[in-house]
């Protein structure tokens, strides 16, 4: 496995065990479904038990923030197809963690998993409030808007 990203007062990893994946999905509930009133049942898919997460962590264990990468089959839906192309989703920051740098780890983090899967780029879809965000990390818009549970998204790639 590839080093973990750290800072001074995080890491973030690839969420290897449950207690990880736990971390992972509390995160996206406090931000979507409690925090951006995503519905439950659309926040959890059927792509979570395949996907590869990625967890920052507090240095005493609290967790940060998330995100997922998906591959393969599992992502053609998201990218037009293209089975060399990942699909970055579930990105989530806790409110007191932003600022931080944390986004901008977890992002890079999946782009470091899906580099190690033998993917040509990472797509995503934004909610169009964090394009600045993607944009100055490298990642350019494509496409119309369209919603997704409710709250308006662009698709967006990046290279590796």
């Amino acid at each position: 496995m590839s080093p973990s990203h750290t800072s001074s007062s995080y890491a973030v990893r690839v969420a290897e065990n449950p207690l990880d994946r736990e971390a992972c999905f509390a995160v996206r509930k406090e931000v979507f479904v409690v925090e951006q009133g995503v519905p439950q049942d659309l926040e959890y898919d059927a792509y979570d038990s395949d996907a590869v997460h990625v967890l920052a962590v507090r240095d005493d264990g609290v967790p940060l923030g998330t995100g997922r990468l998906l591959y393969g089959e599992a992502a053609v839906a998201k990218t037009d197809g293209d089975l060399t192309v990942g699909s970055l989703g579930r990105l989530a920051v806790t409110r007191e963690a932003r600022g931080l740098g944390v986004g901008a780890a977890l992002v890079r983090a999946v782009e470091e998993a899906a580099r190690e899967r033998g993917l040509a780029a990472v797509d995503l879809h934004a909610q169009t409030h964090a394009l600045g965000f993607y944009e100055r990390l490298g990642y350019v818009a494509y496409g119309a808007e369209f919603p997704d549970a409710g709250i308006p998204h662009r698709a967006m790639r990046r290279p590796l």
